[in-house]
């Protein structure tokens, strides 16, 4: 690769940084609980776009990618022999600043689920994705994302102690 092309890609990867860096960051914070561990996926994934030769669709196909690898990151981080032989995590992910606290109570919530329902949870309300979209991200169906939203919902209400008006 010439200069020319590697400082191209190198901004390139600064761009999607400035982008979609703290999407990646809060979905391997919301699933690892561990700031050094979100932060190590999130070099991972953005050193696997600087690798990355084929261009993207749209900047949504890109952000979507970055997604994807960030939870088979997450993955590969929870299937390692370090991750099985160290202590748990740092807590509960706070992915949204919040003043009152009421906010803070739900993603503490949030971050009491299994991490299946976390993870869909955070990809429709903390990103703002479709069903299919989050399944795609997943790699899973999106009966299965329906299954797990229905279920976090319900774990929801209890946690938090509301069952009147909902479905």
């Amino acid at each position: 690769m010439d200069d020319d092309a590697a400082e191209r890609r190198c901004a390139a990867v600064d761009e999607a940084m400035n982008a979609w860096g703290d999407a990646v960051y809060r979905l391997a914070y919301a699933r690892l609980r561990n700031r050094a561990d979100a932060e190590d996926v999130m070099q991972t994934v953005f050193l696997r776009l600087l690798r990355r030769d084929e261009p993207f669709d749209d900047a949504g196909h890109e952000k979507a990618w970055l997604l994807r690898v960030a939870v088979n990151c997450c993955n590969d981080l929870h299937r390692s022999a370090w991750s099985r032989h160290r202590a748990a995590g740092e807590g509960v992910p706070e992915p949204i600043a919040d003043d009152d606290g009421a906010l803070r109570d739900i993603w503490e919530a949030v971050g009491s689920l299994p991490e299946p329902q976390r993870d869909a949870v955070h990809l429709r309300c903390g990103e703002g994705y479709e069903v299919d979209e989050i399944a795609e991200i997943l790699g899973v169906k999106p009966a299965t994302v329906r299954v797990r939203l229905h279920r976090a919902r319900k774990a929801l209400r209890t946690m938090l102690g509301g069952t009147r008006g909902h479905r």
